[in-house]
């Protein structure tokens, strides 16, 4: 479900969704044999052994043992507290894009409500508290769906693993790094043509990956040509990754909604929190990304060195979500609900909720097929330069990055038919029944509405930074680097509005039957109770494509939607001095950011005419952050770090949308976002060892602590607008924030000269957050207490498996049916495998969520809010390097 239709449609915060197809056993099979002829392969490839595993080049690292040591030089020598992932340690997991890499790292979990990475949270900090760049500069991002908002959170949709040259994850900061990140700031370097070993190098890859639940096989191809003159002072490099993927979820879903006064049959009257409605849902997505790199590197002198990089990212994104529904909420007449035998609990504020009981007759049931024509678009050029004086260095970098994304087509058709419907909602369970229809029969619904939801959302950034670094000759001070960055960046959100329905040009009211040839595949089976539906009748994309979407086409009438529409200029300027130390075995760094924010926010204000008035608002800011680093090297094998430094985070840009939105029904109410929320700062310091105790090996500990000044909450307040006295809902800082402190433990280890070895990190983190007067107090979102990862590996001639499992526990979402959502644990297991055919030529293998772990989410109270299965993927390929 999206946003409401007019009375029908609930106020869903997620959607659900998936696909059908028969489950051909193909692939699997192939990748059983390919890791069966890698097994047989080893003993016959001893010969193959590997002095290459040494060459320890930035691009020529091959070997997981040689990359892992090769980790781990970067995070010994570095002053910050940072974790290093690099090009082969990435292409040795079944990763697609960086964020499903990043899971590997300590202290970080990621968002796979679709089905693989979309977002990080790093450290128990919510998702938008955490920024990723690449080479050191921001990366435009956008989103496709019409309910997703936008945020400062990178979507790592645009990015495949195979532009990475290697990751950094900054988890304390210093002066001459960007400020905007409060759990941690990713950095993602690509590759240069000049750090390549060969004056010419080619690379391909060609993979067929296996989707379970859609049954489908998709290709996914990627090349890398890579040239640099006998000289050494040019080269060029261009990588191309095409990916295609049939995803599908199948999803349980409530769409929770506000308080009604239930009315039984006997007269007895009980308000309390209802939920619209629900259903069973089956989403599907075909995914095509193609992303392009092109980067020329000149080094004219040894002085001097420029590279310009460019990057484009386009994905095609289009899906289909049909779901089967049940209304409670949703058949309100005048806030009152009708129910028969209505059941009742009592939640977190106190309040009842309903629960079940038996509704309708009328527009007992509803289903809601939905055709999108999305997309994400990201660019990226951006030109670095760098000049080594005599005992001086100076660095400039100037770019510019752009996205779009959002759906140019978001067609919803709406169909109802007469039923009574008994539900029963409990965890995990979302029971129902329709008792006088059944949902096999197509014949039963008749297409009542329709509407278009477009949006439009755009990025873009202008940056601009330079700073000089003085070696300096002293006894305590090394380094002097002073700089300044000017960072301009504009949002955009659009949205129109296409209705139709009956008395329209040209519509038609089409039965279920006239859409339709036949049941969906069945559905939720790793998910669903017995009592949950799991197969219904439902359109048939053929028949929508030649009869529904024409009709569609034909009937619509559209307008702007513009009090969803909002601009917000940031003009960021930003000037930094940091200071590198050593004296005796102490080194590190100190430094401080000074930045200025100016913000202008503008949108529209819906006035009761359902006319609407534009207005801007402007916020300006200033911001000062230090930041220590310091770092104690007890002995060649033992490490210890502190650091201390101050942080911010700026607010979503959806929520600094100063347009307001008056209520469909109560005409004094209205919703709006707030144009003057302050930004998140946080107080931190961590404190942490690293023993390097044999080759490429690690046992090391950090605690970590973050004090936030504030969280943002929404509260209803009278207000003057445009002469008229309102109640508006808005977003506002709260005078507290959250505390946040945990360890983390990493273990590294290569067993001898068996080839096996293990990483194994686990993080811990406990985190409060303040409260509001007369709301209850919440845990803080995207936290989860406990997050642990394993990978397990053997490699040796040319032979390498690895094994990894990713955990983490529940962690918090926000109100709903008066209590604060709760995802549940979430476990997965994933494999690959590769066999080194010659040196030149290798064969893989990867397995993704093995053991189909289902997403699962409920209130405090146990009201279910959705569980989704998206199924495992299996992939067999061949790489090649010339």
């Amino acid at each position: 479900m999206d946003q409401p239709l007019p009375k029908r449609l609930p106020k869903s915060q997620f959607e659900r969704q998936s696909r059908p197809a028969p489950r051909p056993l193909l692939l699997p099979r192939l990748i059983s044999l390919a890791l069966g002829a890698a097994a047989f392969g080893a003993a016959h490839a001893q010969e193959a052994k590997t002095q290459e595993a040494n060459q320890l080049d930035t691009v020529e690292v091959r070997g997981v043992r040689a990359t892992l040591k090769k980790n781990l030089a970067e995070k010994r020598e570095a002053q910050s507290i940072v974790d290093s992932i690099s090009a082969e340690d990435v292409g040795k997991f079944p990763d697609k894009n960086v964020a499903d890499s990043l899971q590997r790292v300590p202290g970080i979990s990621v968002d796979r409500i679709w089905g693989e990475g979309k977002a990080i949270f790093v450290r128990g900090t919510d998702k938008n508290l955490n920024m990723t760049q690449l080479n050191g500069q921001a990366v435009a991002s956008s989103e496709w769906w019409l309910n997703e908002p936008q945020t400062r959170s990178f979507n790592y949709d645009v990015l495949p693993s195979e532009i990475v040259g290697s990751l950094d994850v900054f988890k304390s900061p210093s002066a001459d790094l960007d400020e905007g990140s409060i759990g941690g700031l990713v950095i993602v370097k690509t590759r240069k043509p000049l750090a390549f070993k060969d004056p010419l190098t080619v690379q391909v890859a060609a993979e067929a990956m296996y989707s379970k639940l859609p049954g489908k096989t998709d290709p996914q191809l990627s090349g890398l040509l890579n040239w640099k003159n006998d000289a050494k002072t040019f080269g060029v490099l261009l990588a191309i990754s095409s990916q295609k993927r049939h995803m599908r979820r199948d999803g349980l879903e409530q769409f929770s909604d506000g308080k009604y006064d239930v009315k039984d049959q006997n007269g007895v009257v009980t308000n309390a929190y209802a939920s619209w409605g629900g259903g069973s849902a089956i989403f599907r997505q075909e995914r095509e990304r193609t992303t392009t790199n092109l980067a020329l590197q000149f080094q004219p002198n040894p002085a001097t060195d420029l590279v310009l990089n460019l990057m484009d990212s386009d994905m095609k994104m289009n899906n289909n979500n049909q779901n089967y529904l049940w209304q409670a909420g949703g058949l309100a007449v005048g806030g009152v609900i009708s129910a028969v035998d209505p059941k009742f609990i009592t939640v977190a504020d106190g309040s009842k909720a309903l629960v079940g009981g038996t509704f309708g007759p009328k527009t007992g049931v509803s289903f809601e097929p939905i055709y999108r024509e999305s997309y994400i678009k990201s660019r990226v050029a951006d030109l670095d330069g760098t000049y080594q004086g005599g005992n001086w260095q100076l660095h400039g970098q100037a770019g510019t990055t752009n996205s779009s994304g959002g759906s140019k087509h978001d067609r919803h058709f709406w169909m109802e038919g007469d039923t009574r419907t008994t539900i029963s909602l409990g965890p995990d369970h979302y029971g129902v029944k329709y008792l006088d229809i059944n949902p096999l029969d197509p014949n039963a619904l008749t297409l009542k509405s329709g509407d278009d939801r477009i949006r439009r959302m755009d990025a873009k950034e202008n940056y601009a930074q330079g700073d000089v670094t003085f070696d300096i000759d002293g006894a305590v001070v090394k380094a002097v680097k002073v700089g300044a960055k000017f960072r301009d960046n504009t949002l955009k959100n659009t949205r129109i509005q296409g209705t139709a329905g009956p008395g329209s040009p040209g519509w038609q009211s089409f039965s279920l039957a006239d859409l339709s040839t036949g049941p969906s595949p069945s559905l939720s089976q790793a998910a669903g109770t017995s009592d949950a539906l799991r197969q219904y009748a439902w359109f048939d994309d053929g028949l929508v494509a030649s009869k529904g979407i024409p009709m569609f086409d034909q009937a619509m009438v559209y307008k702007d939607v513009l009090n969803e529409n909002y601009k917000i200029h940031e003009r960021i300027g930003a000037v930094y001095a940091k200071a590198d130390f050593a004296v005796a075995k102490f080194r590190g760094d100190v430094g401080l950011r000074v930045v200025r924010t100016q913000q202008t926010s503008e949108g529209y204000l819906g006035n009761a005419s359902g006319g609407f008035t534009p207005t801007s608002v402007d916020h300006n800011y200033t911001d000062a952050l230090p930041s220590l680093n310091v770092v104690y090297d007890l002995s060649k094998e033992v490490v210890l770090r502190g650091a201390v430094s101050r942080a911010m985070a700026r607010q979503t840009f959806d929520l600094l949308s100063p347009g307001l939105r008056r209520d469909g029904t109560v005409l004094s109410k209205g919703y709006a976002g707030n144009p003057l929320l302050k930004p998140v700062h946080a107080n931190q310091a961590e404190i942490g060892a690293e023993w390097y105790y044999a080759d490429a090996a690690l046992v090391s500990g950090t605690f970590f602590i973050k004090k936030l000044d504030t969280f943002t909450y929404k509260a209803s307040k009278s207000e003057q607008v445009g002469g008229e006295t309102l109640t508006v809902e808005r977003p506002y800082n709260a005078d507290n924030g959250a505390d946040i402190k945990g360890f983390e433990l990493q273990w590294q280890q290569p067993f001898g000269n068996t080839g096996f070895g293990t990483v194994v990190n686990y993080t811990f983190t406990d985190a409060k957050a303040g409260a509001v007067a007369g709301q209850p107090r919440l845990k803080v979102l995207g936290n989860s207490r406990d997050q642990f990862n394993f990978s397990g590996y053997y490699e040796r001639g040319g032979i390498t498996l690895r094994v990894s499992y990713n955990y983490r526990s529940k962690s918090y979402g926000n109100v709903e049916m008066g209590g604060q959502v709760v995802n549940a644990a979430y476990g997965q297991w994933d494999a690959s495998a590769s066999w080194d055919v010659t040196r030149n030529i290798a064969l893989y293998a990867s397995a993704v969520n093995i053991n189909n772990e289902v997403i699962k989410s409920n209130t405090v109270d146990g009201i279910p809010v959705g569980m989704y299965e998206n199924g495992a993927r299996y992939s067999v390929g061949v790489r090649a390097k010339f």
